[in-house]
């Protein structure tokens, strides 16, 4: 096949007509990487920061390879959001883009035959359709003779910096290693220091061409305030968000604080939204949406609104707490100022944040206790077992199996494959390699997270240490010339917000069916727990350890011995506030052996104060591990399965159940069954705290 030579004036054309500019100029280093594709000239990486027009280049290229008469492009991208960007942008020049993706599978079929027919320039997938062995031999398969260009975005998550947001993208070099050399290769990031540049170079190969723009951001001012309490912030930020110009972005470590933060936010007549992972996708691109059009003050998000997010006029992206590394949030707060003179980075650093990242850093691999239940389990089952029977087997979280599995099956050889929906063992082992990566990885994170701490001290200089994090030249970049805004909270806004995280009154959803796969076995339940034997909606104080009520609970549990009167009071008024219907006529609570005091203490005070009469009615017949120490929902109630009983008839009128902790749910469960199995009334749980916000 005959190479091709890049026409400027097609190139061009293409541009205007991308951004609607008819006197449009391509940026510095776009047109030259367009030419070094098209052209055919090897293999090139292109680390330009966010809104250079990265996608420009592999769409531009797409474009012009497919006039010539060569095949469609594939292009792996991390995140759906990032993708329905992507497709606008290739629309905008006539590439036809399609995508196939965990929430578009209705369309799959339809995406298919399009390709069959080579009615798709370039198509869209998450590096998990490389997993999938359907989309590998029915649709990859079908068009691998034919691809001309294969984009790899976000090409840093290659590396092992990307294990914990994508291992998946594992695979994506392994395809890489053997495509064609007639195939294109391009590969594109914002975030790539010299250590990400190595393990590309060794995993796309040593003849890579690297074209590295500069990281400045002059439009940029960044600020750093140490505020260690939720109220603090909290309150801040309610003072601050109105007196900003524009719409802007709040990051924070937690799906459980997007929806605090937008909550409190919303309370004080601030029109903010929370956005996460979490939500369905039509959520999510409606969120997208209303900060794109500014029809929200401000957007509270997790990393899922992160890369490929295109609003040129972000005026502030403001974080909550720290991040665990200084290249996280150089990519987060990239997304305001891109099309402005000055916007705002401001970091508010909390108490609790080097807690949260620290756990993710712990938990970014298995354990070798973990990896050793998973493969004890099956290797007892020469069928295989579902991630849900091995839940039953193994006292881990599903989170944490799934973690396991994940990894393992990425590894080659691979220890375990996947049949069907059950897993099986290979006859390779996990070898040593992995672990030695498991530790510089975990050295590594912690390293990033002590430098990003040397970030929260900065008094200048923040932009500086940016780049210098990511190994580019800190050359004396102005920042613009906007006054910092004051680190003050006013006194009456605090106590506002302290009295807004005291009063969450979190729902306790009734469970309404016994585990699967055989019951309770002891209690011998199973399958629907009649309405009548039921649980009703109950309600928690607070939030374990939360910045309200969480830490005086905590202080109780875990220090004191006993729960505080003021604990007391706040139930009480949180009873006023539920009022639940019928009216609870007598209080009684969840027992213990280990602490038969604490809980039985606290729901007697509460009684006094309700007026009510407290009678001691459930027992623990047999010593349990602690509810905390089962790491699942099957062991969980496998723990609770016969160890409580009744001891005297309860009153036939509805009750309070106390407890101090809720988690799984399946002692009030239990305890709800056997009330009303003996002639209670409507059951209602209350309990100090709550592991998770929503159950």
């Amino acid at each position: 096949m005959r190479p091709l030579t890049y026409d400027s004036r097609q190139g061009l054309a293409l541009l205007r007509l991308a951004t609607g500019i008819s006197d449009a100029r391509f940026r510095p280093g776009q047109e030259e990487a367009i030419r070094h594709v098209v052209e055919g000239r090897g293999r090139l990486v292109v680390v330009q920061k966010t809104g250079w027009g990265k996608s420009f280049v592999y769409f531009g290229a797409i474009r012009l390879l497919r006039e010539a008469g060569r095949g469609p492009g594939l292009l792996v991208s991390p995140l759906l959001s990032l993708m329905r960007n992507q497709i606008q942008a290739a629309e905008k020049m006539g590439v036809r883009a399609a995508r196939i993706t965990s929430d578009n599978v209705e369309d799959w079929s339809r995406v298919e035959r399009r390709l069959a027919r080579d009615a798709v320039d370039i198509l869209l997938i998450a590096p998990e359709r490389l997993a999938n062995e359907r989309f590998r031999t029915d649709v990859l398969a079908r068009v691998a003779g034919r691809i001309s260009l294969f984009v790899i975005d976000e090409c840093h998550c290659i590396s092992d910096w990307g294990h914990d947001f994508r291992p998946t993208y594992r695979l994506v070099g392994r395809i890489a290693r053997t495509l064609p050399r007639n195939v294109r290769l391009l590969a594109t990031t914002a975030t790539a220091n010299d250590r990400v540049m190595g393990d590309l170079r060794q995993v796309l190969g040593p003849g890579l061409k690297v074209q590295r723009g500069p990281l400045a951001r002059p439009s940029l001012a960044l600020q750093t305030i140490r505020m260690p309490r939720p109220s603090q912030r909290l309150a801040w930020l309610a003072q601050t968000i109105p007196r900003l110009p524009g719409h802007g972005i709040i990051y924070t470590l937690t799906v459980r604080d997007t929806e605090l933060v937008s909550d409190w936010l919303r309370s004080q007549g601030i029109d903010a939204k929370s956005y996460s992972g979490q939500m369905a996708t039509e959520e999510r691109q409606e969120r997208e949406t209303a900060l794109l059009d500014n029809r929200v003050k401000a957007l509270v998000a997790t990393v899922a609104l992160g890369m490929g997010f295109d609003k040129p006029d972000v005026g502030f992206v403001i974080h909550y707490q720290a991040p665990g590394s200084v290249v996280a949030y150089y990519q987060q707060v990239g997304r305001a100022g891109r099309g402005l003179e000055a916007a705002r980075g401001v970091l508010l650093s909390g108490e609790e944040e080097t807690d949260i990242t620290g756990h993710f850093i712990k938990t970014a691999f298995p354990t070798p206790g973990e990896v050793k239940q998973v493969t004890a389990a099956l290797e007892e089952a020469p069928d295989g077992l579902s991630v849900a029977q091995l839940l039953r087997r193994v006292n881990l979280t599903s989170g944490r199996i799934q973690r396991a599995i994940d990894l393992m099956s990425l590894e080659s050889p691979a220890p375990i494959v996947k049949l069907g929906a059950k897993w099986q063992l290979t006859a390779a082992v996990l070898g040593n390699s992995f672990w030695r990566r498991a530790e510089r990885l975990t050295r590594l994170r912690r390293e990033e997270q002590r430098q990003m701490q040397e970030y929260v001290r900065l008094e200048r200089g923040h932009m500086d240490l940016l780049i210098q994090a990511l190994d580019g030249d800190s050359e004396d970049v102005e920042p613009p010339s906007l006054p910092e805004i004051p680190e003050d909270v006013v006194p009456q806004v605090e106590y506002a917000a302290l009295d807004f995280l005291r009063r969450l009154d979190l729902p306790i959803e009734p469970r309404r069916r016994w585990p699967s796969l055989g019951g309770l076995q002891r209690y011998g339940v199973q399958g629907t727990i009649p309405a009548e034997r039921r649980a009703e909606t109950g309600m928690a104080l607070c939030l374990w350890g939360d910045g309200g009520w969480g830490r005086t609970v905590r202080a109780g549990k875990q220090q004191d011995g006993r729960f505080a009167d003021e604990l007391v009071h706040a139930c009480a008024l949180l009873a006023d506030r539920w009022r639940p219907v019928p009216k609870p006529r007598w209080v009684t609570c969840v027992p213990s052996l280990r602490n038969p005091h604490l809980v039985t203490d606290f729901a007697r005070r509460l009684a006094t104060v309700l007026g009510l009469p407290f009678l001691i009615v459930l027992e623990q017949t047999i010593p349990r591990a602690e509810q905390k120490s089962m790491a699942n929902s099957a062991q969980q109630a496998r723990n609770i399965d016969g160890s409580l009983a009744i001891t005297r008839r309860p009153l036939s009128a509805p009750v309070l159940l106390v407890d101090d902790v809720v988690g799984s749910r399946w002692t009030f469960t239990v305890a709800a069954w056997l009330l009303r199995q003996h002639g209670s009334g409507e059951v209602w749980p209350l309990a100090l705290s709550t592991l998770v916000r929503s159950q």
